[in-house]
């Protein structure tokens, strides 16, 4: 049976957690993607031919690895939504250090579950419980991150509110590096010093204790997800108003289309699964 793979993307209020709008997975085997729901929140309806019928409504998505393209590199990891579009975005150049894939990024980007219309309607909200719930996924998640991270002097781990928090932790203990948590506005006690970034709609801060950190240190900056790149650019500028040097910034995913990369400046960003949306459909 001939299929052709259908996506479509939908703007969020919070775009770290949007990727998909109204797809769910065919129940035949192969990479289809068929558009079934709610067709007046559609900006494109684009449905795939196929003379079945659609298949009923699911609370939530969980690709499986058919449907996956990871690769571990030095700049970003490839995750396709569609296995029918294997093209990636310009200037990203997909190798490893010995040209090869790591066997463990299938598993780390099939466990990330995604919600369909969480917190709100038209928000595809990126799940990674269902990661730490597969002990063998986090698990390399976090080898991951140290494997590339070890020896390199890093004295600082600084994670940002709030799934920063899971991540940031491990990885510091295991590279003998202390953490320090990057808050929202009175969330901490004690003095503080704050960093200010530009929202969509206004603004917002980040918040660190004074004296976590000393001059001449040197820091990895970790999130679980990276979108426009204003949290991860005000956490540079925090730590860098320290005396602070700062390594790399670290995430689980990225979505490249967003550009959040560009604003970071000559900062190297590392991650293992890279996102794809239609960048056109956000304002």
């Amino acid at each position: 049976m001939s299929r052709r793979a259908a996506t479509h993307f939908l703007p969020s209020l919070n775009a770290k957690h949007l990727l998909i709008r109204n797809c769910l997975l065919s129940p035949f085997p192969g990479p289809t993607i068929i558009m079934i729901r709610t067709p007046s929140l559609l900006r494109r309806p684009f449905f795939s031919s196929s003379s079945s019928p659609p298949p009923p409504s699911s609370s939530c998505i969980l690709p499986p690895p058919s449907l996956l393209r990871p690769h571990l590199i030095s700049t970003p990891i490839s995750l396709r939504c569609s296995a029918a579009d294997s093209r990636l975005p310009p200037n990203r150049e997909m190798a490893t250090a010995d040209n090869q894939q790591d066997p463990r990024l299938a598993g780390i980007a099939s466990a990330i579950r995604v919600i369909p219309d969480f917190p709100k309607a038209g928000i595809m909200f990126q799940d990674i419980t269902t990661l730490l719930l597969d002990v063998k996924a986090f698990r390399d998640t976090i080898d991951l991150f140290v494997d590339r991270y070890k020896d390199k002097g890093i004295s600082v781990v600084a994670g940002i509110e709030a799934r920063g928090f899971i991540f940031g932790p491990p990885i510091a203990l295991a590279i003998g590096a202390k953490f320090v948590p990057l808050r929202k506005p009175k969330k901490l006690p004690g003095e503080v010093i704050s960093e200010e970034y530009s929202l969509e709609y206004g603004t917002d801060k980040i918040e660190m204790h004074v004296g976590a950190v000393q001059a001449g240190e040197r820091a990895l900056i970790v999130d679980d997800l990276i979108a426009t790149g204003g949290t991860l650019t005000a956490a540079i500028r925090l730590l860098e108003r320290v005396g602070v040097e700062v390594h790399e910034c670290a995430c689980l995913m990225e979505l490249p289309e967003l550009k959040g990369r560009d604003r970071l400046g000559d900062k190297p960003l590392f991650v293992l699964v890279q996102s794809s949306v239609d960048a056109h459909d956000y304002h």
